[in-house]
């Protein structure tokens, strides 16, 4: 029997949990979430509580990689006082990293494959990035809606539009997130069913289900590359988002 590719990103009850109407039952995907943010604080604390002068592994690519967010993501894109707000960066990143690659693990699940998900992290930062915009500049930060030397005749099309597109910013954040993440995993999945179907048919065919098992293996590799390129690009766009907050431009 073949299960449908789509069957692996399912979301079930481990702890019912409800109050009258509302449910607030613990689930798989809470699950991965607590594992995802209890990886992120014990292995960071165990690396910088054996921190030595000459680093060990672990303890080098940790501080590459914080070395990276802060002068290659942050420091760049948000030009004034971009140091304040390093540290939610930072969690955002390695929250988003960790969600991707424990995702990679067999009967495991992936998080970042859900909108609703992405959405409400997309949601939940974007609203934190207008109340920096709102608290540093007041009202004149409407003025981000209307473009410098724009004529006055054109400024309620013009206001529309860059609201709109300012708005979808939080859409096209969460949909890039998990297009990239659902997409690659359903990939899988259906070269998995192929294989295992050749496999199984015990005729010429079983010896060619070493080629879609090769590209699994591939694939594989590729999908821990955009775990990682997924959380950059997320991390990268919200320094751009807050730059326009904190600039105006």
């Amino acid at each position: 029997m073949f299960t449908s590719p789509l069957e692996q990103f399912s979301v079930y009850k481990i702890i019912p949990i409800t109050l009258g109407a509302i449910d607030f039952s613990f689930t798989n995907s809470s699950l991965l979430v607590l594992l995802s943010v209890l990886f992120m604080l014990f292995g960071f604390n165990l690396i910088w509580a054996n921190a030595l002068l000459v680093p060990t592994v672990w303890q080098n690519i940790l501080e590459s990689l914080y070395e990276f967010i802060y002068y290659n993501v942050v420091s760049e894109n948000v030009r004034k006082g971009g140091g304040s707000y390093f540290t939610v960066l930072f969690s955002v990143f390695y929250f988003i990293l960790f969600c991707n690659l424990l995702g990679m693990v067999p009967y495991s699940f992936t998080v970042t494959s859900h909108i609703v998900i992405t959405l409400g992290l997309a949601s939940t930062i974007f609203i934190g990035i207008n109340y920096v915009g709102i608290r540093i500049h007041g009202l004149h930060m409407l003025s981000l809606f209307l473009p410098p030397g724009a004529p006055l005749a054109l400024a309620p099309l013009l206001v529309f539009i860059e609201l709109v597109s300012y708005s979808f910013r939080v859409i096209s954040l969460s949909l890039r997130l998990f297009a990239n993440m659902m997409s690659g995993h359903c990939l899988l999945k259906i070269l998995a069913g192929f294989a295992w179907a050749m496999f199984s048919s015990f005729s010429l065919l079983t010896v060619f289900h070493l080629v879609p098992l090769a590209v699994i293996f591939a694939i594989i590799g590729l999908e821990l590359g955009i775990a990682f390129l997924q959380a950059y690009v997320f991390t990268l766009l919200l320094c751009v988002y807050l730059n326009d907050a904190i600039s105006l431009h």
